[in-house]
């Protein structure tokens, strides 16, 4: 096992930040808590590396590895969801499910870093669509409620 300092993932997090014109803004803090429910990565003296969400002094979510492609996984997978997000937002088809357009971006950006985290992403999409097929017109028929819950996130 290879231990990785705190400089060294965020070296390599600003490096793939920059191949998909990331906002430094959505990428994890390095080692000090946000309260604002931001990302941050920690690394312990074993060599195991935390990707971290809390807020408000709570912890909600603590992920743990010891393989940097698993937690450069997990950074970007977060990190293209919200890019994607965006993306949606400015070239919304109201007619259509928005994830079909999140979903698309998401796989496109992702694909740019790495094919595998591509392909592991689609399949937790297609894992999403079984439970939430998409709705196409629920904007039209306001089915906001079904909608909002059917990311699976």
């Amino acid at each position: 096992m290879t231990n990785y300092s705190l400089v060294d993932i965020k070296n390599k997090v600003e490096e793939l930040a920059q191949v998909i014109g990331s906002a430094p803004t959505i990428l994890p803090a390095f080692g000090q808590q946000n309260l604002d429910a931001h990302p941050y990565i920690e690394v312990d003296d074993l060599g195991n590396m935390f990707y971290i969400f809390s807020e408000r002094g709570r912890e909600l979510e603590r992920f743990r590895t010891d393989k940097l492609d698993e937690l450069l996984f997990r950074i970007f997978s977060s990190v293209t969801f919200t890019m994607a997000c965006e993306f949606e937002l400015n070239n919304r088809i109201e007619e259509k499910d928005c994830r079909r357009i999140i979903f698309d971006k998401q796989l496109e950006l992702l694909r740019q870093l790495n094919k595998d985290w591509q392909q592991r992403e689609n399949i937790e999409h297609q894992r999403i669509l079984i439970e939430h097929p998409f709705q196409d017109n629920a904007s039209i028929h306001g089915n906001y409620k079904a909608l909002r819950f059917s990311f699976g996130k």
